[in-house]
């Protein structure tokens, strides 16, 4: 080889300038390989000490499950009755006399095989260790020497090895002794007998109990489901049918006798896991039958057939979010302005929601309509801010909840405001969790937007008003009240999960349940309490009379009160009312009074909670129009005695002592005549507590099905919710796509500017208006909601 390509004459190895020859480079050597086997032998320490750790979690674990096994079939076969736990019992004994002292030596015998062998190998690598550690380091010893030999003859090798003179396939002889030397560390350190024996104890434990399951999976197998009959399929068909039903005027509980009839002449057994069922309803026994036929075939659905898409997605902070919308607003001193704003502050004192509370907007022309005194606001900012000042006044916290507007519009005629617009989409699609919608069925009468369903994972419907009671004083009243209850149950099935009624005085809507879930100010119940607290100081609490305080118009008791007073005005001789109320009728009622010379002196209006009407010891109220009459819940509240008509919006106030119902006209004399000479009862706590918004939250949220809402699995940023994400053995829901068709039809027909003028809708309520874009900074409706996107 020519001399420019020999190669270098030494290689330097760790650091040494000689290659493998010189004492310095035997030492680099030797300190290298020494510092190696240090490590393995660290490694093999810390690995050795980690699996007999693992081998005792193991063992510990098998004989747990082991023992709470017997334990738990121990206690399962005590309870059985003898005859049917004689075959078990002679296994369990057979398990506890055969197998468990096997299992038992058995671990003794590697518990402690595995602490001699744990002991020696730990001897072995300990320094000051017995002689068969300096065996383990000769072999160190004699790799340093095999070094040191080769080295006289390391130029020979490295030249021999750059010719390419090596022999092929002969193995260095270095390189052997290490594998030799691991290899036999390997057998030395062998611990596959206890990890075996381990093994083995942990499937003879995993086999008891597969044949312990087994055994339970024959006896419940054992049973065959027999198919759907004729009958039953119709009795399905009739439930799922009930909201064309209705429609057509056949009522609910007509087609639940029919269901039932039709399920009850057959008499199929269900699994024994329905009998611990405590609801005897055929509806859900129907349920639970059609769920076994279906599982039993197998069929599972991810979906129902009208696919949803995802909606809400959990923020970080795992918080869900509430939209209470209503169709009214302070200063308007209504039920729909006071109650879903005492809703909001309630319900935002819980840690799982953030709450907002959507109110109309209405313009300075409407406001001086609506509004008390001519007050107005020149923009929804300043609207806030009176709303919150108010609240604060009759709170005992701080409120915490996001108020929000949506354009509406004032109506004359109805006395009602309507919103312009899609109402949903000034709710934010991620703050789109859960809908409150007060008063479902006015909010949707004319709504032409996204379905509120579709964009909420919940809706609740709150009933305020019982409209068919004021439409039918009107002319035509009969007609327009059979229209009006057919296109409330159209639109509260097709927008809403669940509807809440008041009282029973609404109408009977789909999806509905009755449940009081309003509550009084607290500024009531302190003056009831100022008032209690007086008497028992022996201090004069009441000192007027009788009082009635509404809104003047016929609907609201007036009607009522004047024929009462005009019928029995000889029997009521010497009987003078106060009125305290201002409205359209005004003029109207107080001239009749006039006119037929009643005991009546009429004062105007004012808050209930004015310093001049706590003297006042009886509070009337002959009204039927009503569905909760807030002015009777705080004169109760006020500890004062309230007469009213046995109805069923006074239903919830029949249990409280100082409550006197009358059902004749006759009646109604004799209960003013006992609350004159009488004094009222002292409310006890828990009444005071029912009258409260605490109790009625309560009562909302489990009634509403919003604490289970609440109290759903959390789900991780980022992922959303689907109301219907899990599988289901289940049929495909009839009730489902027909208010899936309700909805498309409706919003179809109030797409049109003639069918709304027709049914009686405010001229432009479709869209907002300019003078909204105005004052609520929004789009114009042609570029919010081009005609092409519709």
């Amino acid at each position: 080889m020519e001399a420019g390509a020999s190669p270098p004459r030494s290689v330097s190895v760790g650091g040494g300038g000689g290659g493998f020859g010189g004492a310095r480079g035997d030492d680099s050597a030797f300190s290298f390989l020494s510092k190696g086997w240090r490590e393995v032998r660290d490694s093999a320490t810390a690995d050795l000490r980690l699996m007999r750790a693992r081998a005792y979690s193991l063992r510990t674990l098998a004989d747990r499950e082991l023992e709470h096994l017997l334990a738990s079939a121990s206690t399962a076969l005590a309870a059985a009755p003898p005859l049917a736990a004689g075959a078990p019992i002679a296994e369990l004994e057979f398990v506890r006399t055969r197998i468990q002292p096997k299992i038992s030596e058995l671990r003794r015998r590697y518990a402690s095989r595995e602490r001699d062998l744990g002991r020696r190998v730990l001897e072995g690598w300990a320094p000051g260790g017995p002689a068969r550690a300096r065996v383990d380091l000769s072999g160190i010893t004699a790799i340093r020497n095999a070094i040191v030999s080769e080295a006289d003859g390391g130029e020979r090798w490295r030249r021999a090895a750059w010719k390419g003179e090596a022999e092929e396939g002969k193995e260095w002889e270095v390189v052997r002794m290490i594998r030799d030397g691991i290899k036999e560390f390997e057998r030395r350190n062998q611990t596959s007998e206890i990890f075996e024996g381990l093994r083995s104890t942990g499937e003879l434990v995993e086999k008891f109990k597969s044949s312990l399951k087994s055994f339970n999976m024959e006896s419940q197998g054992a049973k065959e489901i027999p198919p759907l009959d004729l009958t039953e399929i119709l009795a399905n068909l009739v439930r799922q049918s009930e909201p064309f039903l209705d429609q057509l005027g056949v009522r609910r509980d007509q087609c639940d006798r029919l269901v039932d009839a039709l399920y009850r002449k057959q008499n199929h057994s269900l699994s024994e896991d329905t009998s611990l069922l405590v609801n005897d309803n055929s509806s859900d026994e129907l349920d639970l039958r059609i769920a076994s036929v279906v599982q039993s075939t197998g069929y599972h659905a991810d979906d129902c057939l009208w696919s949803e898409p995802a909606k809400y997605e959990v923020s970080s902070d795992n918080k869900r979010h509430v939209a209470i919308v209503t169709t009214a607003s302070l200063p308007w001193m209504t039920g729909t302005a006071v109650n879903p704003l005492f809703r909001a502050a309630y319900l935002a004192k819980g840690t799982k929601q953030d709450v907002t509370l959507v109110v109309p907007w209405l313009c300075k022309s409407d406001q001086e309509l609506v509004y008390p005194n001519s007050m107005t606001f020149s923009s929804p900012e300043e609207q806030e801010t009176y709303i919150r000042n108010w609240l604060e006044e009759r709170l005992g916290f701080e409120s915490n909840f996001k108020i929000s507007f949506y354009p509406g519009k004032f109506s004359k005629e109805r006395r009602s405001i309507t919103p312009a617009g899609d109402t949903s989409q000034f709710i934010p699609s991620r703050e789109a969790d859960i809908a409150i919608l007060e008063e479902p069925e006015h909010l949707n009468w004319y709504h032409h937007g996204k379905r509120w369903t579709d964009k909420f994972n919940h809706v609740v419907g709150v009933i305020h008003t019982n409209y068919l009671e004021y439409i039918k004083r009107e002319k035509n009243g009969a007609l327009q009240a059979f229209l009006v209850k057919h296109i409330n149950n159209w639109v509260t099935r097709a927008y809403c999960d669940k509807v809440l009624r008041l009282s029973a005085a609404t109408q009977d809507l789909p999806k509905s349940i009755v449940c009081n879930v309003h509550g009084v100010n607290p500024k009531f119940l302190k003056i009831g309490e100022k008032i209690t607290a007086d008497r028992e100081s022996g201090e004069p609490s009441f000192s007027k009379g009788a009082y009635f305080l509404g809104k003047m118009v016929w609907a609201k008791g007036y009607r009522e009160l004047i024929d009462l007073m005009a019928k029995h005005k000889s029997d009521l001789e010497g009987f003078k009312l106060d009125v305290y109320g201002s409205g359209e009728d005004s003029h109207k009622v107080q001239s009749t009074a006039r006119k037929l010379d009643l005991s009546l002196n009429f004062f105007k209006g004012r808050d209930h909670a004015n310093n001049s009407l706590h003297g006042y010891k009886v509070f009337i109220n002959p009204s039927i129009s009503d569905v909760l009459c807030t002015a009777t819940a705080e004169a109760l509240a006020m500890g004062k005695i309230v007469i009213c008509a046995e109805h069923p919006s006074n239903e919830f106030f029949m249990s409280f002592p100082n409550c006197l119902t009358y059902k004749t006209s006759e009646e109604f004399v004799t209960r003013v005549k006992e609350a004159m000479d009488r004094e009222p009862q002292p409310l006890t706590p828990e009444q005071r507590y029912n009258l409260s918004w605490e109790a009625a939250t309560e009562r909302f949220m489990e009634y509403s099905d919003l604490d289970k809402v609440l109290n759903d699995e959390v789900v991780q940023p980022g992922q959303a919710r689907t109301r219907n994400k899990s599988r289901r053995t289940s049929q495909p829901n009839l009730s489902d796509i027909m208010d899936g068709g309700l909805a498309f039809a409706h919003r179809c027909l109030t797409g049109s500017e003639v069918l709304r003028l027709a049914t009686g809708a405010i001229p432009g309520t479709r869209d907002y208006d300019k003078q909204h874009c105005v004052d609520m900074g929004l789009l114009p409706p042609q570029v919010q909601n081009p005609v092409y996107g519709w």
